[in-house]
C-alpha cells in the first residue's frame, strides 16, 4: 500500500475482540520487523498518518506551528531504537501542550 502511496496507520485499540496489544512502540516495532516498513514509514504511520485516520490532523500528528504539541523524549540514540528494541525505550520526559509535565 504504502509503495502505491495510500497513507497507512499505525495504532492500537486494545479491545477484547481484535487487539490485545496497548503498547503502541511494540505495534510500531511489528510494523518495522514484519510489515518492512522503513522506520520513517512507521514514524509517519504512527504519527502524522495515525491523526489523520481519526481526522484531528488539523490539531495533532506532527509538531508544527499551530497544532499541540503533545510528546515524549525517549531514550535512545537513533528512531532505530524504537524498532529494534520493542519495550526498552526509557521515557525520558513527558510534554503536553509543549509543556514538560514529567
Amino acid at each position: 500500500m504504502i509503495d502505491w502511496d495510500v497513507p497507512v496507520a499505525l495504532a492500537t485499540d486494545c479491545n477484547p475482540g481484535s487487539c490485545f496489544c496497548e503498547s503502541v512502540p511494540f505495534i510500531f516495532g511489528l510494523g518495522v520487523m514484519n510489515m518492512n516498513m522503513t522506520i520513517e514509514e512507521a514514524l509517519v504511520a504512527s504519527t502524522l498518518n495515525a491523526a489523520y485516520a481519526v481526522n484531528r490532523q488539523h490539531k495533532v500528528g506532527s509538531l508544527e506551528p499551530g497544532k499541540q504539541a503533545d510528546f515524549l523524549v525517549l531514550d535512545g540514540e537513533t528512531p532505530t531504537t524504537l524498532a529494534y528494541h520493542v519495550g526498552s525505550a526509557s521515557v525520558l520526559e513527558v510534554h503536553k501542550l509543549a509543556e514538560r509535565v514529567a
